[in-house]
């Protein structure tokens, strides 16, 4: 039987996790050299950090319509 795995993260956890993910997609597009490292910086970084900062709260926003529902 399949158990549910409970996540439980507080703002400080959301916010480190985040930032470590978008830290490692910076570090590895800039060694990895496939554009130049002022576009990842300018451009790039700042696209992963809205993106992430929407799908957390859209994700917030699910789990308080799912906590509602049962």
């Amino acid at each position: 039987m399949l158990t549910a795995i409970r996540m439980e993260f507080n703002l400080t956890t959301t916010a480190g996790v985040l930032l470590a993910l978008i830290v490692a997609g910076t570090a590895v597009l800039s060694a990895a050299g496939v554009m130049a490292t002022s576009t990842v910086l300018m451009m790039v970084t700042p696209a992963m950090l809205v993106f992430g900062v929407i799908c957390v709260a859209i994700g917030v926003k699910h789990g308080e319509y799912r906590a509602r529902a049962s």
